[in-house]
């Protein structure tokens, strides 16, 4: 098995223009936010290796944010999943695989997590 190193932020909240809500609201909707993001790992990382042989995990966050075209209403949150999936692969070549996990605040009734995940994985 070759090693990975796994980039994460986890339980991000963001509003987005999507589903049905968005629709019939005409606002957007609290989404929770779980991205991660693959990257092959150096060999080795001593005290002194620079800031720039990892990606800054506020990339993550902004990809699930300002990264969002504004005014936008995607109609599956699948496709705000893949939006942020095009993102990170576009910022930094040396991410392999992203992973994002979504759910919809503004439809759980009883505390349950509604929404999906999409995992990608770097195309040619």
């Amino acid at each position: 098995m070759n090693d990975s190193l796994i980039l994460e932020v986890a339980d991000f909240e963001h509003d987005v223009l999507t589903g049905i809500y968005s629709e019939e609201t005409g606002k957007p909707q609290p989404l929770r936010f779980t991205i991660s993001a693959r990257m092959k790992p150096l060999a080795h990382y001593g005290p002194d290796t620079s800031l720039d042989h990892s990606k800054n995990y506020m990339d993550l966050k902004f990809a699930a944010s300002e990264a969002l075209p504004e005014g936008v209403h995607f109609k599956l949150i699948e496709a705000v999943a893949d939006h942020v999936c095009e993102t990170l692969f576009l910022q930094d070549n040396r991410v392999e695989a992203v992973t994002v996990k979504i759910v919809k605040l503004a439809i759980a009734e009883a505390g349950e997590k509604i929404g999906i995940t999409l995992h990608r994985e770097r195309r040619g």
